[in-house]
């Protein structure tokens, strides 16, 4: 992957990067991960990539081991580059989601290099669980 800064980062528009995050059965309750303001961490992801991505939410993506889950898919652009898909799982830091943020920002997967830290977070479902979010 190239390294981007926010002047190369795609523009707005049905190119954009996806973002979606579970909020479903696991994710996004306070049963499973207590000490997180779900809802707030939804609504500063959507406000954040206003404009640079689509930020959508998900009632179950089927990996509950992991809550909370987001799912960073490339603009078109990045796909063209060899983005693909970046599964992040047990996303509960206000700090993760800032990293997340920066990283879309400047272009998302296929267009530029996350920041480091998001390896922690970094998983691989499984065929099944790819497959019904339309990855391949």
């Amino acid at each position: 992957m190239s390294r981007r800064n926010r002047a190369t980062a795609p523009e707005a528009g049905p190119g954009r990067p996806t973002v979606t995050v579970c909020r479903g059965c696991c994710c996004g309750t306070a049963d499973k991960v207590p000490y997180l303001d779900h809802e707030a961490q939804a609504a500063d992801l959507r406000s954040a990539l206003a404009g640079v991505a689509l930020v959508r939410r998900s009632d179950c993506l089927d990996v509950c081991e992991r809550a909370n889950v987001i799912v960073i898919q490339p603009s078109a652009a990045g796909r063209r580059a060899g983005g693909r898909p970046v599964w992040l799982g047990q996303v509960n830091d206000p700090d993760a989601a800032a990293d997340i943020t920066a990283w879309v920002r400047a272009g998302g997967p296929g267009l530029a290099e996350p920041p480091d830290v998001l390896d922690l977070y970094a998983f691989t479902p499984s065929r099944r669980v790819r497959g019904e979010l339309g990855e391949r």
